[in-house]
């Protein structure tokens, strides 16, 4: 740096020898100096002031005599300015202008003198010379794609922000080839860019970040139930609702189609469920299962000298006295024809009035109803058999004892239907004494298997 100094002030002397008193010695600095024309002396160029985005990455700018350092944010810069202005008189080269030292014994120059500046300076009213703004007076030859920046004694060409000098062109600087700028994607745009978020997402209040849409809130697309998930949302439906295809809307499921076990005997299909119904003479109980209605108990139609019986489905009204002549009514259902009668010598000494409800379509075979004697003679042998009412075959009389016979039931019976059957019981002894008694059963099928 010495040297250079020297160097400077020998040339500036030789040029000295050769003019006269005020005489304008033409001198060119160096490059990150400019030509101070009223100091008269090359000045330092601050590139941080006028160099756009001069550091990169974060680092901070510091200038620095003929140039400018990027040095991290945090470091300390010392500077000597006895070395600064040294450094500042001695930048100077051939062809620069610099006045020669005046006396300070002579008196100060005339003022109306006419000096001459540099180049990019003119003469100002105060006879000084000022700096020429090409860029305002258009004496620049920027290209239309460029920036024009003033700068003391001359003006720089730059390219606009989102651009990069390569030659003499402004090319578009891709933003998005840089470090991830964008939470989500960049899209490069002319001198710019700009981020685009997934579905689902929007911009932050910063550009770049992206936040997770709440769909159920702002605007619930779902027809019943939302639910939001990141980037995204569900919709489900209530109960007896299934989604339909969009995913979005809810369709009734018709309960009834999908399965036939639902009721015991209807399925109604309704909006978001269904119910069971039975037909008349039941109740819905659970929910699903049909049970017999017992009108005999909660709506008794019958007559007074009538007695109700109930049976699955309905009920019937009978006569309390069913005797026929010359049958008499010794208890509440049976019938007695008296031995004084000589009628009664050919007919069966009693009939018993007996009352059953099965339902409709019952498996095969099955036990249905016993027979049995209430009175017990030494000596005597009974036997059992089916005297009327079995003319189709549908039932069969089984003897379980000496005194007692099941009635079983061998094909199905499909109801609304009502048989009488007659169950006769013959005794005998061994004085070849034959007495009969008759039991007339009334079996009344229900219209349903329930």
């Amino acid at each position: 740096m010495l040297t250079a100094m020297f160097l400077a002030a020998l040339i500036l002397i030789t040029v000295h020898s050769q003019e006269t008193e005020e005489t304008i010695t033409y001198t060119q600095c160096t490059d990150g100096y400019e030509w101070d024309p009223v100091r008269q002396r090359c000045k330092d160029i601050d590139e941080c002031e006028i160099v756009p985005d001069a550091c990169k990455g974060g680092m901070k700018c510091v200038n620095h005599y003929g140039g400018y350092l990027c040095l991290p944010r945090t470091a300390q810069i010392i500077v000597n300015e006895r070395e600064e202005a040294a450094a500042e008189s001695t930048s100077g080269r051939n062809n620069v202008i610099r006045r020669t030292p005046a006396d300070p014994q002579r008196p100060p120059p005339n003022p109306t003198h006419q000096i001459q500046c540099a180049t990019g300076y003119e003469q100002s009213d105060h006879n000084v010379c000022q700096d020429i703004d090409e860029c305002a007076t258009g004496t620049h030859n920027c290209r239309p794609d460029q920036v024009c920046v003033n700068l003391r004694g001359s003006f720089s060409c730059q390219c606009p922000p989102g651009y990069q000098k390569r030659g003499d062109q402004c090319v578009d600087i891709d933003e998005c080839t840089l470090p991830p700028y964008c939470h989500h994607r960049c899209v490069n745009a002319p001198g710019s860019y700009y981020c685009q978020c997934n579905a689902g997402f929007q911009l932050a209040s910063n550009n770049h970040t992206c936040v997770d849409i709440n769909e159920c809130d702002a605007n619930n697309p779902c027809a019943q139930q939302c639910y939001n998930i990141l980037g995204s949302f569900i919709c489900q439906c209530n109960p007896g609702f299934e989604l339909s295809s969009d995913r979005i809307n809810c369709e009734d499921t018709d309960e009834c189609r999908t399965s036939s076990y639902l009721c015991q005997y209807q399925c109604v299909n309704e909006p978001g469920k269904f119910s069971c119904v039975c037909p008349e003479g039941y109740q819905v109980v659970g929910g699903r299962t049909c049970q017999d209605i017992n009108e005999c108990e909660t709506n008794n139609e019958c007559r007074e000298d009538e007695i109700c019986w109930n049976y699955h489905g309905g009920f019937r009204c009978y006569p309390r006295n069913p005797c026929q002549e010359p049958y008499v009514l010794t208890s509440e259902n049976r019938c007695v024809c008296p031995v004084s009668n000589a009628i009664c010598r050919e007919l069966p000494y009693s009939v018993v009035y007996k009352y059953m409800s099965i339902r409709s379509d019952r498996t095969v075979p099955s036990d249905i109803f016993q027979i049995q004697a209430t009175t017990i003679y030494p000596n005597t042998i009974n036997t059992f058999r089916i005297k009327s009412g079995n003319e189709n075959g549908e039932f069969y009389l089984r003897q379980t004892s000496a005194v007692s016979a099941m009635l079983v039931l061998v094909k199905s019976l499909s109801g609304p239907r009502e048989h009488i059957v007659d169950l006769e019981m013959l005794t005998v002894n061994s004085l070849n004494y034959r007495t009969s008694s008759v039991l007339r059963l009334t079996i009344i099928v229900g219209p349903y298997a329930f």
